[in-house]
């Protein structure tokens, strides 16, 4: 065996010239903003000093998550491997600099649409920081979001528009989501929170009530309004086609989260402006190699190959 003997003093200096190299290729950073009277937080991942120079992505997560999720974090680091900086924002939902996991004990009060205007907070954001070039990146719900923004913001600088494993929608899905997650139907729900709201009283909070993910929580009758109302706009692939930036689906063919994506999708995708991807294997959350091909599908998309 070869042993090699260095003084403390030379290996402390050489793991801090380790450490400044690094700092020039490759960084991480928590950025936050005001915005709306709350404070917003985003981890952006840089791959060098002159990181607004390039495109760099800008990432919503899906529903009741954080941007620190598995599929957030392991994109990150994966797009900064091929030398793609990006920004993964925490919608706040309604509350002050959000982190983690949305707990269910916690009132919900947020829109499904306030998304769209954090997005935009974010994008201004990168703008004040010199950068020229952003593609827009959601998952699941956040994909449905991120579409909503392309499409009501036709002249927001967007180059690319990726969504992964986007949000679909029915009316009659939706009805029967929400009967076998919770045992009970949609319809008197709707109709609570309706009432309440056309008495000017979409503030207020209907509780018990089963909301999301969260059984017997409590959420404005606005909120409720927001996520379970009839709405076309909430199947992401109806938004493709007012989106001018070019647009990437990619959908794993054992996903069983979202509904019907590719059937809707084929007849959309040209080769050219939109495209679909389908991996095989790949559930909703993409977890592993399936990451790894979701990031080569982006370079090359944003390199324009």
């Amino acid at each position: 065996m070869n042993h090699r003997l260095q003084s403390p003093g030379l290996a402390l200096a050489i793991a801090l010239l380790a450490i400044t190299l690094a700092a020039g290729t490759a960084a991480a950073e928590e950025i936050t903003l005001t915005d709306r009277g709350l404070v917003l937080n985003a981890n952006l991942e840089t791959t060098g000093t002159d990181w607004q120079q390039g495109p760099v992505v800008l990432m919503t997560h899906g529903t009741l998550a954080h941007g620190g999720m598995e599929i957030m974090q392991t994109l990150q680091s994966a797009l900064q491997e091929r030398g793609i900086s990006s920004l993964s924002m925490t919608l706040s939902l309604g509350l002050d600099n959000r982190s983690g996991m949305y707990d269910c004990a916690t009132p919900h009060t947020h829109l499904h649409t306030d998304a769209v205007g954090e997005i935009d907070a974010w994008l201004g954001w990168l703008q004040s920081q010199g950068v020229e070039e952003v593609a827009l990146l959601g998952h699941s719900r956040g994909g449905n979001q991120s579409a909503r923004f392309a499409a009501e913001h036709p002249d927001a600088p967007i180059s690319a528009v990726i969504l992964v494993a986007p949000q679909t929608w029915s009316e009659a899905a939706a009805v029967q989501d929400y009967d076998k997650r919770f045992s009970k139907a949609l319809e008197p729900q709707l109709k609570r929170a309706r009432l309440l709201d056309t008495e000017g009283r979409g503030a207020e909070m209907l509780a018990p009530v089963d909301f999301i993910y969260c059984a017997e929580t409590s959420a404005t009758a606005a909120a409720f309004l927001s996520y379970y109302s009839p709405d076309p706009r909430m199947d992401t692939p109806r938004l493709i086609p007012e989106i001018k930036a070019p647009v990437l689906v990619v959908a794993g063919s054992e996903d069983d989260v979202v509904e019907g994506l590719v059937e809707a999708v084929q007849p959309l995708a040209d080769g050219e402006r939109v495209n679909l991807i389908v991996l095989d294997g790949a559930d909703h959350f993409f977890r592993d190699l399936y990451a790894e091909e979701i990031a080569d599908d982006v370079q090359t998309l944003l390199e324009g190959e």
